[in-house]
């Protein structure tokens, strides 16, 4: 009978233990805005990946056409960066320009409540 790896490993007592080196981290696969064009075929998207239509007033934001919610959000995240609305006392709310102004209903949101407020605007 020849040795094989498979048979080597079996008679090796089990209270040994291998400081093998640990493993490197794995590359993070970016997960935000998620179309539902990537999903693999027969996989349901989940509520956030469903596409939606944005309101007249959001789609001035974010673009024209059905999109998932995390993009939407995203994108409401980067205008309000590229304007420069965040708070400067607290980066977690939007100071609402004209535009998200008639989105949100209000001159100020903070993250949490945009959430709320942008559903309004989705279907």
């Amino acid at each position: 009978m020849t040795k094989t790896p498979e048979t080597t490993k079996a008679a090796e007592p089990k209270d040994k233990v291998s400081k093998a080196a640990p493993k490197a981290a794995k590359a993070e696969a970016p997960l935000k805005g998620i179309k539902v064009e990537q999903l693999k075929a027969g996989h349901k998207p989940n509520a956030l990946q469903q596409p939606l239509r944005p309101s007249p007033e959001l789609a001035a934001i974010v673009g024209e056409g059905a999109m998932a919610r995390g993009e939407v959000v995203s994108k409401v995240w980067q205008y309000s960066k590229a304007h420069k609305l965040q708070s400067p006392d607290d980066g977690r709310v939007i100071v609402a320009d004209g535009k998200l102004r008639q989105v949100f209903g209000k001159d100020q949101t903070t993250m949490f409540e945009m959430n709320k407020l942008l559903a309004q605007h989705l279907k």
